[in-house]
This record gives structure tokens, C-alpha cells and sequence, in this order.
């Protein structure tokens, strides 16, 4: 199946009992035995859910993988994955990471004798001289939060193989409708739910994607003993949410190209972050690794100050300033005080990450429209 056609069908049914086209919202806890492990399959919400089951397998389908798991967040979701290793093991991540997983890889997971190192994943060179006999998992981010810098998953796949290590993909900004980093070598992708899977900024909820049997097994049974589960109506919302995604993300596409390009011609604007411009570092690897370049865009000023940063982002008025990103409306957001405000300061400006950035989720509203409100707000 093409991708429009597989995010309205694959990997549901239409409910059993009914015949009900869109999956029922099985609210329950417990599910009745004929005799003492005699079920149908379902015995404890906590483990099982026939809502969430449906979910798992769409997302599944969507990322060409064979199993999907559902987390109560995104962070769920990660948390799950670390929880994999052991004290003594090491991880390799981007320098330019989304500061919540910065937050629980340095603030708890640190604490419990892990070891993380963050460097330019952009210089797969860098990537290896990192690896030694500890090193047991590669995290990539790509497109970066906030920079949209671009990761070559084939390239990091390759190390990963070479060295016996995880490579795992954090897949929120792409979702699998612009990539899907299992097909390019990955053995885990992952996803913050709440953004352009389900996009309409009305639940939270964080996925998980293999294709080994035993990974899940693994991931599974952490998670059922950990508790990180989702309700069964916000599987119901991110199962309605995903049979627009290709709809949606085109629209997110084409109005983000519109965005970038408008604030790159704006005198008033020093750098514009997007991988679709020919300049951009990582131009290349998103063109033969992506089905487009989404619709996520980060800038900066002239003169790069706050106080100028601040004053467009109170002035916005289309662009909503508010945390996370990936739903229908645009949004805008300050990473220094907002989503990366657990990074320390010298960390996000070794990364790049000025406290003047402004980072843009471009909404599927008319594009002419957001652009005359940048336009208000800037000028």
C-alpha cells in the first residue's frame, strides 16, 4: 500500500463484536476469564489494551516495522528504551538534542551509573572515535530539536553494526510520513505521539517501533512492570489523528518551504534553520534520507538579542507561543527558556542554540496568512 492508503487502513480492523468501522474506545480495566488463564487475549489493561493494540499496529505499518508498543508519553517511551541498559553502559547522542531526553539521560539515568556523551552527529567520525567497549546504544534526533540539523541514520546504522551497538532514532520531527529509519538500518524508532502522529495538540503519547522479536519482548515486559501505559481514548485520538497524516504533512511541508524561504529574504534576519535550503550542512543526507523537509523552522535574529527575540514572539499573533509542536495550528517558542531551558547555558551555545532562537511549528492555516503575521511581528 502507498503511505495515504496505509495510514487510514493498516494495521486496524473494523471491531468484531459490531462490525464498528473506526476501533472502539475499550475503556476497562479487567477483562473476564472463561477459567484461571483462560482468556481472550486481554487480561489487564496494564498490559493489554484491544484500543491501544490497534494503535500499536498502525504505527507499526506506518514505520515499515513489525511490532509497536504505546507509552503514556514520550518520555515514557524513552525511559523504556535506557531502561534496556545497565550501570557502566554508555550511550552516544547529538549535542543538539531535544532537552527533555537531555534532562532524563544527564539528571536520572546519569545517576544510576549510565554514560552519555553528546557530539556533533553530523561528522559520523566523530560518532566512532566515541566508542568503546562500554558504549551499548547510538541515540540519534533527526531533523534536531531545535537547529534542524540532519543525522545520516544509514551512516550511524553501519557504526551501530560494526560495534554490536542499538542504534535507535527519535522520529518525532519526520514522523514515518518523511522517513522510515528502520528501513536505513535503525533498531529502534521512536516517537513523541503527541506532535504530528496524532497533531491536533489535544493528547500525550510516545511510541516505540522494532522489528526483533526478542527487543520487544524486552520492551514489553519494562514496560508492563514500569506502568508507562496510555488510555484507551487517547489511543482512539492518535488512531483518528494518523488518517490524516499524509494530508496533514504535506501541508506542513509546504508551508514550512513558504516560511523559511520569506524569513531568509527578511533583512531583519540573520539565519534561517531548514534543511530543504541547498546550503543548509545536511542538505544532501535530508534529500536522500527524506521524503521532504518538513515543516519545523528555527531563526534568528539581527543582532541576535533577546529582548528582539522576545518582543516578535509576544507580537505573534497566528503563531501561538506555547510549548510542544506538530499539531494543525502554528506555534511558536523560545528553546532557551522553553523546551531546552534543562540544558545548561554553555552546553546550547557550544551546540549553536543562542538565546535569541526562535523555533517555529508551521501550522496547516493559509500560508499567506502566517507570513503576514511575521511579517507584523518582525517588522
Amino acid at each position: 500500500m502507498k503511505f495515504g492508503t496505509k495510514a487510514i487502513h493498516a494495521g486496524v480492523e473494523p471491531d468484531p463484536a459490531t462490525g464498528a468501522i473506526m476501533t472502539p474506545i475499550y475503556q476497562t480495566s479487567t477483562y473476564v476469564q472463561r477459567s484461571p488463564g483462560d482468556h481472550k487475549g486481554y487480561e489487564y489493561s496494564r498490559t493489554h489494551n484491544p484500543t491501544r493494540t490497534q494503535l500499536q499496529n498502525a504505527v507499526a505499518a506506518l514505520e515499515n516495522g513489525t511490532h509497536g508498543l504505546c507509552f503514556a508519553s514520550g518520555m515514557a517511551a524513552i525511559d523504556t528504551i535506557i531502561k534496556l541498559l545497565a550501570p557502566g553502559d554508555e550511550v552516544i547522542s547529538t549535542n543538539d538534542l531535544y532537552g527533555g531526553s537531555y534532562r532524563i539521560f544527564t539528571k536520572i539515568f546519569q545517576n544510576y551509573g549510565i554514560k552519555f556523551h553528546f557530539t556533533n552527529m553530523a561528522d559520523l567520525s566523530k560518532v566512532e572515535a566515541l566508542v568503546n567497549e562500554n558504549t551499548k546504544m547510538i541515540w540519534v534526533e533527526t531533523p534536531t530539536n531545535p537547529l534542524l540539523n540532519i543525522i545520516d541514520i544509514k551512516g550511524c546504522a553501519g557504526i551501530a553494526k560494526k560495534h554490536n551497538l542499538l542504534l535507535v532514532a527519535d522520529n518525532t520531527f519526520a514522523t514515518p510520513y518523511l522517513q522510515t529509519p528502520l528501513d536505513l538500518g535503525a533498531d529502534i524508532v521512536m516517537h513523541s505521539l503527541t506532535k504530528y502522529m496524532g497533531g491536533h495538540s489535544d493528547v500525550v503519547m510516545g511510541a516505540v517501533v522494532v522489528n526483533d522479536d526478542g527487543l520487544r519482548d524486552r520492551l514489553a515486559f519494562i514496560q508492563n512492570s514500569c506502568g508507562g501505559t496510555p488510555g484507551p481514548q487517547d489511543c482512539f485520538l492518535v488512531l483518528r489523528g494518523i488518517k490524516t497524516l499524509h494530508l496533514r504533512m504535506e501541508r506542513h511541508c509546504q508551508n514550512g518551504r513558504k516560511v523559511a524561504e520569506y524569513l531568509k529574504s527578511h533583512p531583519e534576519v540573520e539565519k534561517v534553520y531548514w534543511p530543504g535550503f541547498e546550503d543548509h550542512p545536511g542538505h544532501q543526507v535530508a534529500k536522500e534520507q527524506m521524503r521532504d523537509f518538513g515543516g519545523m523552522v528555527s531563526f534568528v535574529l539581527k543582532g541576535d538579542k533577546v529582548e528582539d527575540a522576545t518582543n516578535v514572539l509576544e507580537n505573534l499573533k497566528l503563531f501561538a507561543l506555547a510549548e510542544s509542536l506538530g499539531g494543525v495550528e502554528s506555534l511558536c517558542g523560545h528553546p532557551a527558556t522553553m523546551t531546552h531551558a534543562s540544558i545548561p547555558k554553555e552546553d546550547r551555545m557550544k551546540a549553536g542554540l543562542s538565546d535569541s532562537l526562535i523555533r517555529l511549528s508551521v501550522g496547516v492555516e493559509d500560508a499567506e496568512d502566517l507570513i503576514a503575521d511575521l511579517e507584523k511581528a518582525i517588522g
